[in-house]
């Protein structure tokens, strides 16, 4: 029976040694999986720290990217508007320094540009306030009149001297009918 009892008591050893290693193991696994947990808590706050700092500097360097277009625009349009005001001012010496060049006979369309760009007067309203700008549309309102006025008049004109070069015509003929000895001759361009 002591034998018994001895063997109970090593049984009972061993059984708690075992449980005890069981229980350091079992320890070990609680905080191996609660340090993995603050590992993954610290990367994924880590992720979302660098997530976050790479969504600012996108919004930075798009704000930054419309600054510059923007600001690239606003000195292209300064740009234009300065190209369009000098044109304007130089254009006519332009078309003297081509005509100057080519040394041929302008054509209609040529001499109409260049009649133009003489009468242009360069439009300065960057400077200008609103009253300046009334002021303005007010007396280019005028010129407008003026020109449509002399343009109604020279039409005019042209079709009083078209009906007597039309009169004339007839004269002409009427008067080579009746001449004596009249011969075929060239009339106003035409063989009669």
């Amino acid at each position: 029976m002591e034998k018994d009892l001895l063997e109970l008591q090593t049984l009972i050893d061993v059984h708690f040694e075992q449980r005890k290693k069981e229980e350091e193991e079992l320890v070990a696994l609680k905080e191996r999986i609660e340090r993995r947990r603050s590992e993954r808590a610290e990367q994924q706050r880590f992720r979302t720290e660098k997530e976050r700092e790479r969504q600012a500097k996108l919004v930075e360097e798009k704000m930054r990217k419309e600054e510059e277009e923007a600001k690239k625009r606003a000195e292209d349009d300064a740009k234009k508007k300065k190209v369009l005001s000098n044109i304007g001012a130089h254009f006519g010496g332009y078309l003297v320094k081509a005509e100057q060049k080519r040394g041929k006979r302008q054509t209609g369309r040529e001499t109409k540009v260049r009649v133009l760009s003489e009468r242009k007067k360069p439009l300065n309203i960057d400077h200008m306030g609103e009253e300046q700008l009334r002021e303005k549309a007010q007396e280019l309102s005028d010129w407008i009149h003026h020109l449509e006025s002399e343009k109604f008049d020279l039409m005019e004109k042209m079709k009083q001297q078209k009906y007597e070069i039309n009169v004339l015509y007839n004269r002409i003929s009427h008067a080579q009918k009746f001449r004596k000895g009249a011969g075929k001759g060239r009339v106003g361009g035409r063989w009669k």
